[in-house]
């Protein structure tokens, strides 16, 4: 059983006049208090690997024994499949449960994947979605890898395949090596839900396929949504989560009926916590007015039936104590600074690639006094690797005249990771 809790953080007092509205909710899964939802007992787990001319040699070896031992190492209670890409996809194993003998036969199947023709993704997740639609009630989860750029004829198709694959299954992208392009795989994963992230070197597969493995595996409840209610004239401005990382689910909402829309969230496991941003505009108070400007519901579904999880009510009340209106909760000061953070590091990297000097120093300056500031650590170090530091407390910086490109690529598709701030 999974424990669901909801919190909500904001300053509710607005100065008259004012019309938006902001919020953090926190949505934490632990054990004690919270309502109690019963866990899928079934997990699937897809594998999606480039098999391209490119990838021969050390990478296709290195994905292959990555992909033998993350078979290894699922749970038997557990279902996989493998499916393998170019310019047309190939299941090597289809959806099986990971009994020790279905294993080995994926393991010898593996054995004969090999490495040659072009990058069509859009055949690679076409072909992981049948197998995913299998098992409709499970946990669904895909891993996808692939170490060059999906062909620009593909552009149309690809975005056609990932509506239909959009709330089927979550997927988590990797791109190894420097010559795939990060905006394609953070489109893919952006749309399913997932991470992207880089692996610099083949040598390392091995290590995140397992970090993959481990958190698909944590997950036991599947198909929730936040769904939001606001009244009569307000808008939505944006709903963001904002932790562990930043995702715009803005775009995303799917309308329920009149005043309510739904937010994926993808699937959740014991333990976890995120936090989400909402910014309502709402009709403008006159001092002393009171309302409720939205009120968030975490909804789970099973075989069709929907069952509320968590729930948290967003106010407005107008006051003209100025004391009151212009205090900023600190939870969405902390996050709306680290929204800015990583759209300084994304438009300092595109300067930077346009030789605009002035622009990139500047932008990267910037993120780099926002990382200090938030003490994003993480992000701190990133940020070091393009630039050197004069004084992280200004943000002054100076760009450095050689980057790897590996290390920019980490830059860029970590940029949108945040740190929490304490309770208290």
């Amino acid at each position: 059983m999974s424990n669901f809790k909801a919190e909500v953080f904001q300053n509710q007092f607005l100065p008259q006049g004012a019309r938006e509205v902001h919020a953090i909710m926190t949505i934490s899964v632990a054990g004690g208090e919270g309502v109690a939802v019963t866990s899928s007992r079934e997990r699937l787990f897809g594998v999606i690997c480039d098999t391209s001319g490119s990838m021969g040699g050390g990478k296709i070896h290195a994905a292959k024994d990555a992909i033998a031992k993350v078979v290894n190492l699922l749970p038997e209670d557990a279902h996989f499949f493998i499916v393998t890409g170019a310019g047309k996809a190939s299941v090597v194993f289809p959806v099986s449960q990971a009994t020790a003998e279905k294993k080995q036969q994926a393991i010898a199947s593996i054995k004969n994947i090999t490495a040659t023709g072009g990058t069509l993704m859009s055949t690679w997740l076409a072909e992981a979605l049948k197998q995913f639609q299998k098992m409709p009630n499970a946990v669904r989860q895909a891993l996808l890898l692939t170490d060059g750029q999906n062909d620009d004829s593909d552009e149309q198709k690809l975005k056609t395949v990932l509506q239909q694959c959009e709330g089927i299954f979550q997927c988590d992208c990797r791109g190894v090596g420097t010559d795939w392009r990060v905006s394609q795989l953070q489109l893919i994963a952006g749309k399913l839900l997932g991470t992207t992230d880089i692996i610099p070197n083949a040598s390392m597969i091995e290590a995140d396929f397992r970090a993959i493995l481990e958190k698909a595996m944590s997950k036991d409840v599947t198909d929730v949504a936040m769904r939001l209610w606001t009244p009569q004239g307000a808008k939505v401005l944006f709903f963001k989560q904002v932790s562990p990382d930043i995702v715009d689910l803005t775009h995303r909402a799917k309308p329920v009926k009149n005043l309510i829309v739904d937010y994926p969230t993808g699937a959740w496991g014991s333990n976890e916590s995120r936090d989400y941003h909402f910014c309502i505009e709402v009709n403008p108070g006159n001092v002393g007015d009171e309302m409720l400007a939205g009120r968030a519901s975490l909804i789970y579904t099973l075989n069709g039936i929907e069952t509320k999880i968590a729930e948290a009510r967003i106010l407005a009340t107008w006051t003209d104590d100025e004391a009151k209106s212009t205090k900023i909760d600190r939870r969405v000061a902390h996050y709306t600074g680290q929204a800015e953070l990583a759209q300084s590091i994304q438009e300092g990297l595109e300067a930077r690639a346009k030789g605009d000097i002035e622009v990139a120093t500047a932008k990267l300056g910037k993120a780099v006094k926002l990382a200090h500031e938030s003490g994003n650590e993480a992000t701190a170090k990133l940020l070091k690797t393009v630039v050197d530091v004069q004084d992280a407390s200004t943000g002054t910086v100076r760009l450095k005249r050689e980057v790897a490109k590996e290390d920019a690529m980490a830059l860029e598709t970590r940029s949108t990771k945040t740190t929490r701030i304490p309770k208290n």
